[in-house]
């Protein structure tokens, strides 16, 4: 569903992305993790056709929907209105699909969003995002500023709608153990450029991502 390939993106004459390559295939439930300022955010705007490559590939198949970090609703407009914004190019502003698969939504729907809590906000922009009935969905910092029960919660929900939807999710993260918990493959992001990759199980076996990421320190093999 996406490739990248050599991926270069400078903001003025700063690099911060250097020859990036990840894919996430149909189905697939994969994280990017990394520190704030490893460039994650940048990749995932560069995806979205918001910031414009220096050199490399992107290419999306199917569409793409951006969840992205801190939200971004329009805190005066009902939940249902900033719903519906999420369909401004299928013009399909029937949210009934949103409501079955996050069903929370459908009593807030005439809520104003500042109102919410953060979790629920988070909740409306994940739904917004799905309003597009996206082929693939990145997620930039889901737990951001959220308690633990929340995020669960959120997590149970991009499960649900990737097993059963099959739409494929690229999760953004600094909680690399969150991460590594729900996606089956990670590629770990550093000052631009991947540092690590692979099964998320042996990522988390590794001693070096153990020690930056998550923690603590695991014996190598």
């Amino acid at each position: 569903m996406i490739t990248v390939e050599d991926l270069v993106v400078h903001h003025g004459s700063a690099t911060a992305l250097n020859g990036v390559s990840l894919t996430v295939r149909h189905g697939e439930l994969v994280a990017l993790v990394g520190p704030n300022g490893a460039g994650k955010s940048t990749l995932v705007d560069t995806l979205s056709g918001v910031l414009r490559p220096t050199s490399g590939r992107v290419h999306i198949e199917g569409s793409l929907a951006h969840v992205p970090e801190g939200r971004q609703l329009f805190a005066d407009l009902t939940v249902e209105d900033n719903l519906r914004l999420g369909a401004w190019r299928s013009r399909e502003l029937d949210p009934t699909h949103v409501y079955e698969v996050l069903p929370a939504l459908h009593d807030l729907r005439h809520r104003r969003a500042g109102s919410l809590s953060g979790g629920q906000q988070q909740m409306v922009a994940v739904g917004r995002a799905l309003m597009a009935r996206p082929d693939v969905i990145a997620v930039d910092e889901l737990s951001l500023g959220l308690a633990p029960i929340v995020v669960d919660d959120l997590i149970r929900h991009l499960i649900a709608l990737n097993g059963e939807r099959g739409t494929a999710v690229l999760l953004i993260e600094q909680n690399a153990r969150l991460a590594f918990e729900v996606c089956s493959r990670a590629y770990v992001l550093e000052a631009g450029e991947v540092a690590a990759e692979g099964d998320c199980a042996e990522l988390a076996q590794s001693s070096k991502v153990a020690r930056a990421y998550l923690g603590g320190s695991v014996d190598a093999p």
